[in-house]
Formats: structure tokens, C-alpha cells, sequence
């Protein structure tokens, strides 16, 4: 591509970033790790389009948003500078914009991915932006950059300068992902900025890949998406849709046979059944849908599968509640913080059993 650009100006990518040594690179280049999303027909997805479309109309839309997207590298540059083009853009009343439409930075420091700064978006964007972080120094440094939470992608470079090294990132420890299935909660809604969904969360403490399969207001545990997700490599599998499934009927119809599809794909797979953190909607009928996840849940156990563990948000999220949510229904960073420390424990448990049983 950088030789394209030599021979062919029209490839030539413009800037308005103040620096006279910049120098601009796709993340779909090497050494650059792109991480939750694949570039296919002109945008990052999180899934095969054709496979969207079949699953339902909210899934077809909501793929193309780019929630547990990162990008990974190693570089000594003494600035990170990102230009985005953006073909859909999530404006809400309750979601903080550098959440929904705005990119993050991790750096690494002692093994731990601390994070640096937002690159924030000026409020009225229509079809991207630009910005530069500086450091003080320049030395290595590994960077994480992740995507918006619910904003579409088109093209994202990375900006930095000309003389600076460029390195691959240190792989995460899992080889398979996990993979998160759910709704707007899972996918991040309403996080402050991209890292703080509880997915991001957990993958940065234990330095695990994963892909965000939430789908707000459109998990509904079709079989379509389950028979996706069984196609899946994976490390374990997150999912919870309870928030959406409209009405007990249908979460009974369909949770224990997504299940069942997945587990016929994936025998030994560890598999965590999560239920409702929402304190607004379902009210009425809170308690049986509980009561169906748990039932899934119990139904593998007494089959003999040891490998299923059930979430009780009831009991999880409790001590969150009163402060952890935007509106009594998404959780805001707190929220997402109580999620992530509730789940965390469990799934390094998960993983550290697989390291010790492939060793």
C-alpha cells in the first residue's frame, strides 16, 4: 500500500493533522493486529454481512457497528494520531458520544494494559474525525486503539512518525476467543468510552481475546446466530439475551435450544448462562425468566455436563444497582465495572482449567 501511494497520488491519504513528520498507515497493513471486527464490502463487521442478514433486521443494521473492535501494535513514535471515516454514526440522549462514537487508547505498562486517553470527537461529526494524543518521550510502547461502541466504521488510520519503529503486538494468551452474545448491555451500551464495556473490561485484565456479538434491542437467541456462533472457534462462550427475547414464551422457546446447538458443536466448550442486569423492564414477569435460564443451566447439569456455569445477576449486580445505570437500564462505567469484577474471577478460572488441561 505505501508504495501505491508512491506511484498513484489519488491513494494518497489527505490530513488536516498538524505535523510536518506524520506519516499515515491503515490498520489493515502490517504489522498492525486487528482484533472483533474483519473488513468486508467497504466496512469493519463483527460478522459475515450474509449471515446478518439472515438472523433478523436489527442484527443486519447493528453488525456493522464496531463494538469490541481493537487494533494492536508496538511502536516508538512520539504521537498517535487516528483519522476515521465513519458511515453511521450512534447519537443518543443518555450515551456519552466518546462511548458510542469515539476511539480509546491502552498503553501497556507492567504487563497490564493501562488506559492513556480518548480521542474525542467533536459533538457534531457526521462522517469522521481526526486526533492526536502526544506522549512526553518517545520509546516502545504497545498500544490497544478500540472502536466505537455503536458507530460504523469505513477506513481508520493510524498516524505516526515517519522515522518511527512499527512492531506486531504480544499476542493475547488465548488462542480462541470468547465470544459474548447479548444485548445492548453487551454491547456496550451505555459505556463512557469504547474500553469500559465489561467485555473490554475482563480481556484487558487477563489479556484475553474476544469478539462482542451484542446486538441492542435484537438478541433473540434465533437459531441463525446460534448455529453462527457453534461455528465459532472458541475459547467460552457469554451469553445474554433474557433483555430481549419478548416474552417468556419466546426466551423458554429458544434459550436452552440455543444451548443445545451450541453444545452439539462444541461438547466440552465452557459455557456461561448470564441473566437480566436491567432493573427497568420485564418486571413483572423478572423471576421466571430467571428461573428458564436457571433451568437451562440445572438441565445440563443434572445431564452430567460439567462444564456450564450460571451468572445470577440478581446476586452479581445487586451491590451496583442503585448507582451502576444510565436510566435503571444500561449500565453506566460503574455498572460495567461491577459486571466485569463479578465475571472476571470465573473466567480466569475457565481459562487457567484449559491452559492446564492442553499442557
Amino acid at each position: 500500500m505505501s508504495r501505491l501511494k508512491e506511484i498513484d497520488k489519488n491513494f494518497k491519504i489527505e490530513t488536516n493533522i498538524d505535523k510536518s513528520d506524520i506519516k499515515l498507515y491503515s490498520v489493515l497493513e502490517t504489522p498492525f493486529s486487528i482484533h472483533g471486527v474483519k473488513y468486508e464490502n467497504g466496512k469493519f463487521r463483527r460478522m459475515p454481512e450474509n449471515i446478518a442478514k439472515c438472523v433478523n433486521d436489527g442484527v443486519a443494521y447493528l453488525h456493522t457497528n464496531t463494538s469490541g473492535g481493537r487494533v494492536r501494535f508496538r511502536t516508538d513514535s512520539s504521537y498517535i494520531a487516528i483519522s476515521a471515516k465513519m458511515c453511521n454514526i450512534g447519537k443518543m440522549d443518555h450515551f456519552a458520544i466518546t462511548g458510542s462514537g469515539g476511539f480509546d487508547m491502552y498503553v501497556r505498562v507492567n504487563g497490564q494494559d493501562k488506559f492513556n486517553s480518548t480521542f474525542r470527537p467533536p459533538f457534531d461529526f457526521t462522517d469522521g474525525y481526526e486526533s492526536i494524543f502526544e506522549f512526553n518521550t518517545s520509546e516502545m510502547r504497545e498500544i490497544t486503539i478500540n472502536f466505537p461502541l455503536y458507530s460504523d466504521v469505513c477506513s481508520l488510520y493510524i498516524g505516526l512518525q515517519e522515522k518511527a519503529k512499527i512492531e506486531a503486538p504480544t499476542p493475547y494468551i488465548n488462542k480462541k476467543m470468547i465470544v459474548y452474545y447479548g444485548h445492548s448491555m453487551t454491547q456496550g451500551g451505555c459505556a463512557s468510552r469504547p474500553g469500559n464495556s465489561y467485555p473490554s473490561i475482563i480481556s484487558r485484565k487477563l489479556n484475553a481475546d474476544f469478539i462482542n456479538l451484542g446486538f441492542s434491542g435484537s438478541a433473540r437467541g434465533e437459531r441463525e446466530i446460534a448455529e453462527y456462533i457453534a461455528s465459532l472457534d472458541m475459547a467460552l462462550f457469554v451469553y445474554d439475551y433474557d433483555h430481549n427475547a419478548p416474552s417468556c414464551e419466546h426466551l423458554q422457546n429458544t434459550h436452552e435450544a440455543m444451548f443445545k446447538i451450541i453444545r452439539a458443536a462444541h461438547p466440552t466448550l465452557p459455557v456461561i448462562m448470564m441473566t437480566s442486569t436491567s432493573m427497568q423492564r420485564f418486571l413483572d414477569d423478572h423471576e421466571r425468566r430467571r428461573q428458564i435460564i436457571y433451568q437451562t443451566y440445572k438441565n445440563a447439569c443434572d445431564s452430567g455436563d460439567k462444564n456450564v456455569y450460571f451468572w445470577d445477576a440478581d446476586k452479581e449486580f445487586a451491590p451496583y444497582a442503585e448507582y451502576g445505570t444510565v436510566e435503571g437500564c444500561h449500565p453506566n462505567d460503574y455498572g460495567f465495572v461491577g459486571i466485569a469484577t463479578s465475571l472476571e474471577p470465573l473466567i480466569k478460572k475457565i481459562i487457567k482449567q484449559q491452559t492446564k488441561a492442553q499442557e
